[in-house]
């Protein structure tokens, strides 16, 4: 088991704060390896699991205690308790588990916790554009193959078999440049840090108009303004004093706000002029975050929980025109959503992420949510902006590069040229299809060495 633990580690440290990308193949490969010899497969698995969860995702203890954390680490370390079945069919089996169980992670329970999914920690890898052929699956999968070329390796054997697919990078994506928008980021930062930024909601929204003001004096020729989420939580179409406030910009602006209506509170992205408001409403809202899952049982869990509202669900994605621009607003949590992101991300040239990371401080998570941005980016081809109000906001480029970057917890503005491309990468082409290839693709890897460490 010691190993296992050493194993789950290693992975952690693939993510940031260390973002050392290789080691994931490297801890997967030494995991296949340590739990075909285990005389407790399943117990491995469950220490593997946990060790990895615990360390990654250490950043969900900050504010509300440690017990939450345990928690969701014990609850994600469950899945991966079937990879002890590689012990009695074959470790050729075990890609196609592990991809499975981020699946079923993704989307279970209370719509899913995909996080940390390999393909998350390789923003870095050279083979990272393969998530603009099978999506972030298809990265998930190409690294757990090489993670079989390394065990091959380990067992004094050569084969490149499981890597083929990286002959897809020799394909062109052909994507259409149609322009360029100037886009001026604003992330304002908050008063402090922690679960109640909110309370001082006019505070943060001043803050963004302050720092918008000084950015415009230094550079006034911006298309857009871009805020964050929970950059306007107070309702703006309610408050006189905030629409005029936005009014007195004379440009348009996609801010991230909070409104009522009917006895809902909803967490959306407005494309707002004088004139006319667009509105998106966030469809994925984050379990616990946003809402209360099992409230009486919370309750008893954390202190916390009577201080979150249940936010309403949008139920369709939007579009925000701007000139020549199709932008397609995520919110935060909704990142994490393969469909989503997909659908939002199909007809659209520029993608805008607006997330607020105030409620974890200066922890590891801003950057692990700036590392799934860019793998989004490669996955849809298309530019990306990240905007936070307390950091890391960046530009990242459809490669997956980020061209430019904020520190975290300061006042801060980027001005954006991005490139504005129309098209699909074969991953939205292909649909359903880029994650049935995955899983194809480790089903054939399989069966081919279905008894070849069969003891």
């Amino acid at each position: 088991m010691l190993f296992g633990i050493i194993s789950g580690a290693l992975l952690s440290a693939a993510f940031a704060p260390v973002s050392l990308w290789w080691l994931a193949p490297v801890a997967l490969a030494l995991h296949m390896y340590v739990l075909h010899r285990s005389r407790h497969p399943f117990i491995n698995a469950f220490a593997f699991g946990l060790v990895f969860n615990a360390i990654a995702l250490h950043w969900t203890s900050i504010y509300v205690g440690s017990t939450p954390w345990i928690i969701l680490a014990l609850g994600q370390a469950v899945f991966f308790l079937p990879l002890g079945l590689v012990k009695r069919y074959s470790i050729a089996v075990y890609p196609l588990i592990f991809l499975l169980l981020e699946e079923v992670r993704g989307i279970f329970p209370f719509g899913g916790f995909g996080w940390l999914r390999i393909a998350y920690s390789q923003a870095d890898a050279p083979y990272r554009e393969i998530a603009a052929y099978g999506g972030a699956a298809g990265l998930s999968a190409i690294t757990l193959c090489l993670a079989l070329v390394i065990l091959a390796l380990m067992n004094a054997r050569l084969t490149l078999t499981p890597i083929i697919p990286l002959a897809l990078l020799l394909i062109p994506i052909q994507m259409h440049h149609v322009g360029t928008i100037k886009v001026l980021m604003i992330q304002g930062n908050v008063p402090e840090l922690g679960l109640n930024f909110n309370s001082r909601a006019s505070q943060v929204f001043y803050n963004h108009v302050k720092e918008t003001k000084r950015a415009l004096k230094i550079n006034g020729g911006a298309d857009v303004i871009l805020w964050p989420e929970n950059a306007v939580d107070v309702d703006p179409f309610t408050n006189s004093d905030i629409k005029d406030a936005l009014n007195g910009f004379n440009k348009p602006l996609i801010v991230g706000a909070v409104v009522r209506e009917l006895n809902e509170i909803h967490n959306v992205s407005i494309l707002w002029t004088k004139s006319t408001q667009s509105l998106y409403v966030k469809q994925h809202l984050t379990p616990f975050g946003e809402y209360i899952p099992l409230r009486a049982l919370a309750r008893k869990i954390s202190p916390f929980v009577d201080k979150v509202a249940d936010f309403a669900p949008g139920n369709t994605s939007t579009l925000f025109t701007v000139g020549r621009a199709k932008i397609a607003p995520i919110i935060c949590f909704e990142l994490i959503d393969d469909e989503l992101v997909a659908t939002s991300a199909r007809n659209s040239n520029l993608i805008v992420v607006q997330t607020n990371s105030a409620t974890f401080g200066k922890s590891s998570e801003s950057a692990q949510q700036l590392a799934i941005t860019r793998i989004r980016a490669i996955e849809h081809g298309k530019n990306t902006l990240s905007v936070s109000t307390t950091g890391v906001s960046a530009h990242i480029d459809a490669k997956g590069k980020v061209l430019q970057a904020s520190a975290m917890h300061v006042p801060a503005y980027l001005f954006a040229v991005p490139e504005l491309l129309d098209g699909q990468t074969p991953r939205d082409k292909a649909g359903q299809w880029a994650l049935s290839g995955a899983f194809i693709w480790l089903w054939i890897l399989g069966r081919s060495r279905k008894y070849a460490n069969r003891r």
